[in-house]
């Protein structure tokens, strides 16, 4: 279980590991801060519903599982600081997007600290409050992820970028591929 693990990992309690996070290194970690860029590290504890393929006829009638999140108050602090000077937050997989756009806090503004449970599902036409970009893997079809990548960038530019990844032989899944969508 060591090699299907992030190296910033340190909560028990997720069925998974955050995929998109197998990507980073300590080098590419390094590189990231010295470029100037700031991280800050939040929970979030992926359960099996995440995975279901949504079968409800209509999108609205599908159920997300609820999981639990914490997000630190260093996290919050900085998160919210940077959205108040209007710079970019740009989560990595779509566990940290649903865990940010589940504790923002839209009378204040402000990203709430604390651990709580969330059942956000996000799908078109959802319009984020903190999430500016996001570094996540190619999904599977169906899936509730498809369908939060598809609201971040447009069903078209996603349904573009997936027959792109399959006409390429690009791999999907936990240790496949990855993409930014800005």
């Amino acid at each position: 279980a060591a090699r299907y693990q992030t190296i910033y990992a340190k909560a028990y309690g997720s069925i998974a590991a955050p995929t998109a996070g197998l990507h980073f290194t300590e080098d590419v970690l390094n590189r990231i801060k010295a470029s100037g860029i700031d991280i800050e590290y939040i929970t979030l504890h992926v359960g099996l519903g995440t995975f279901l393929p949504v079968r409800a006829e209509k999108i609205e009638d599908h159920k997300m599982h609820s999981e639990y999140f914490s997000v630190s108050e260093t996290a919050a602090r900085a998160v919210t600081e940077a959205k108040s000077r209007r710079r970019p937050v740009i989560a990595v997989g779509t566990t940290s997007v649903r865990t940010l756009e589940a504790a923002w806090d839209e009378k204040t503004s402000s990203l709430r600290a604390g651990s709580r449970s969330t059942d956000i599902f996000i799908y078109p036409p959802y319009k984020f409050k903190i999430v500016d970009a996001l570094f996540t893997n190619f999904h599977t079809p169906e899936s509730s992820l498809v369908m939060l990548v598809s609201a971040l960038a447009g069903k078209e530019n996603i349904f573009n970028a997936y027959h792109h990844a399959i006409k390429n032989r690009y791999r999907f899944f936990s240790y496949g591929d990855a993409m930014l969508i800005v």
